[in-house]
């Protein structure tokens, strides 16, 4: 019987250029001279380099550590020397660089130890830990880490697995290849998946230009004796192979903005991401190279088994490119991106390597005012109104772009490409979308230094606070000293029968004073020398007697002379 189908709305149908490059099977790349392998290529944190310039890897060592765990791990793409570590061009248009590790191949090719894992007896938990640690991503185009994709929804048990093969992006046809040639290996990792989420039925969704994957999927399907699994034929529709478009053909669901496919209990992923999952868990081998088409203006259009880390013209070589190329496209015509540079690497995220030339894609037509013709309206496949997102964006009215769900565009190009005007529309949208996570970015750094200088200022205040605490609790402590020496004169003088008067803050002061005074006074004599070393003994028996009556006048003071006994009498 078959499956009921639904409309997404608006999308385009433009050439799609695939089947020059589905003539001959995906071909293995040679080894390049040098490996650039960017230790960032996923979405989230940055993993952290494991290794050093001189170190020795193995094809498959880990050598970026995932940060975090919305990030995974970066491999060793063959055996090798590593040359040095540091920041390379990556393949972005913004011609930024990202750290990463140069590795000069050995020309051996050798594998480290490999870790297989039994996915029906080992812990959901522990299965995500190893996904991530093999650096699996969703190879779709989004690049996000896969490991956290895979849980089972609030619920539980997932409803749908959909598994995206529409791939229909002009000139791509990786996932076509893919399909037709390790079906088989591909359903696997299907199962897997499914396992782990804990879903009801899988559909796979794949555009019915693509007839030979569609059966080649089917016989897997049936050789497999799994029930529950069917590979579903779409209408050929850019962009049927969005995820929420491609949820939308398949289950009738429209995913709102704000809201996850999850919470409607279907997950998505695409074929690739199946195949590199089977190889991890099957074959214990980390991701490490992907099947990237090479096409455009070249002799022979084709796919490779490529290695990340390969530079882009070392594969572009081997399918003859032509006089004229100006420049590579990572991706399609319709979204992918201007390479800054001829060699910049194969990433995880590299489906296709589109060669351009003039002939191929000549200079746009000059820009003209919009005439608001709506027809960008009737194509945009997540039901937006791009003209008034257009014109808010040129006018840097950013607010109101965002009002008019600014960031639920995907930016698929299909406004751009039925705009009678030519405004290379998704440029908009694309620098208003730049514009608004730069003044967040701004906005948090102010925050941030805001909330340092309030701390610092809530921490000297109380420091000084500290201070004066301590200061306080000292002269509490001080009164109470004196207090007690105060208690302690009063019951002496008690002893001996005479009251004594109740001592003043004067008193205690004087009393403390004396004390110090008649301290000094007693180690001033201690040392004072008195210089008779020389003297004959009846001198120094004359110097003793005057030092002891000194220190009997000192301490008994009377009107006498120092050097004479005091008078008894008239």
């Amino acid at each position: 019987m078959l499956r009921k189908l639904f409309n997404f709305h608006g999308g385009v149908k433009p050439a799609t250029h695939k089947e020059e490059s589905t003539l001959s099977p995906i071909a293995p790349v040679p080894l390049p001279d040098r490996l650039v392998i960017p230790l960032h290529q996923s979405v989230g944190g940055h993993p952290r380099p494991l290794v050093q310039p001189g170190d020795r890897v193995f094809k498959g060592q880990r050598i970026g550590a995932a940060d975090g765990s919305l990030s995974s791990a970066v491999h060793a793409s063959t055996s090798g020397l590593v040359r040095d570590v540091v920041p390379a061009v990556m393949p972005h248009t913004s011609g930024l660089t990202t750290l990463s590790v140069i590795i000069e191949p050995d020309g051996d090719d050798r594998w480290g130890e490999l870790e297989r894992v039994n996915f029906r007896s080992t812990p959901p938990d522990e299965l995500r830990d190893f996904l991530r640690d093999a650096g699996i991503v969703g190879l779709g185009g989004a690049v996000f880490p896969s490991h956290l994709k895979l849980k089972p929804g609030k619920e539980g048990a997932l409803q749908t697995l959909v598994i995206n093969g529409a791939e229909c992006e002009p000139f791509i046809t990786c996932d076509d290849m893919l399909m037709r040639e390790r079906a088989g290996d591909m359903l696997k990792g299907i199962i897997a998946m499914r396992h782990m989420l804990q879903a009801r039925e899988v559909l796979i969704g794949i555009e019915d230009n693509k007839p030979q994957a569609i059966a080649a999927v089917q016989a897997a399907i049936a050789a497999s004796g799994e029930t529950g699994i069917e590979a579903v034929a779409i209408p050929t529709r850019y962009p049927a192979g969005g995820a929420k478009q491609l949820i939308r053909v398949l289950t009738g669901i429209e995913v709102p903005h704000g809201r996850r496919s999850t919470d409607f209990g279907v997950q998505c992923f695409n074929v690739g991401t199946a195949y590199s999952i089977f190889e991890a868990l099957e074959r214990g081998r980390p991701l490490i190279s992907r099947i990237v088409t090479v096409a455009g203006n070249v002799d022979a259009p084709r796919n490779y088994e490529v290695l990340i880390g390969t530079p882009m013209d070392h594969v572009v070589r081997l399918a003859g490119a032509r006089a004229g190329t100006d420049r590579y496209i990572m991706g399609g015509p319709m979204m992918g991106a201007r390479m800054p540079a001829f060699d910049v690497p194969v990433v995880k995220a590299t489906n296709c390597i589109l060669v351009g030339s003039p002939a191929l894609f000549p200079p746009p037509p000059p820009e003209m005012p919009c005439i608001r013709c709506g027809e960008c309206a009737k194509a945009c496949p997540a039901d937006l109104a791009p003209f008034e997102m257009y014109w808010h964006s040129r006018a840097k009215n950013f607010g109101k772009a965002q009002e008019y769900h600014l960031f639920d565009c995907i930016e698929c190009g299909c406004c751009s490409f039925v705009c009678p005007s030519h405004i290379p529309l998704v440029d908009y949208f694309r620098f208003s979308k730049s514009e608004i996570w730069a003044r967040e970015r701004e906005k948090e750094a102010a925050d941030t230094a805001r909330d340092r200088f309030e701390f610092k200022n809530f921490r000297q205040e109380r420091e000084k606070q500290e201070k004066a605490e301590k200061l306080a609790a000292k002269a509490a402590a001080t009164r109470e000293k004196v207090g007690a020496d105060g208690s302690a004169a009063g019951a002496a003088a008690a002893s001996s029968g005479t009251a004594p008067a109740k001592p003043s803050g004067d008193d205690a002061k004087r009393a403390l004073i004396e004390a110090a005074m008649e301290k000094a006074r007693q180690q001033k004599a201690q040392v004072q020398p008195k210089n008779t070393d020389a003297a004959t003994p009846a001198v120094q028996a004359e110097i003793a007697a005057i030092e002891a009556r000194r220190q009997v006048s000192a301490t008994h003071p009377t009107d006498a002379p120092p050097d004479r006994p005091p008078s008894s009498g008239a």
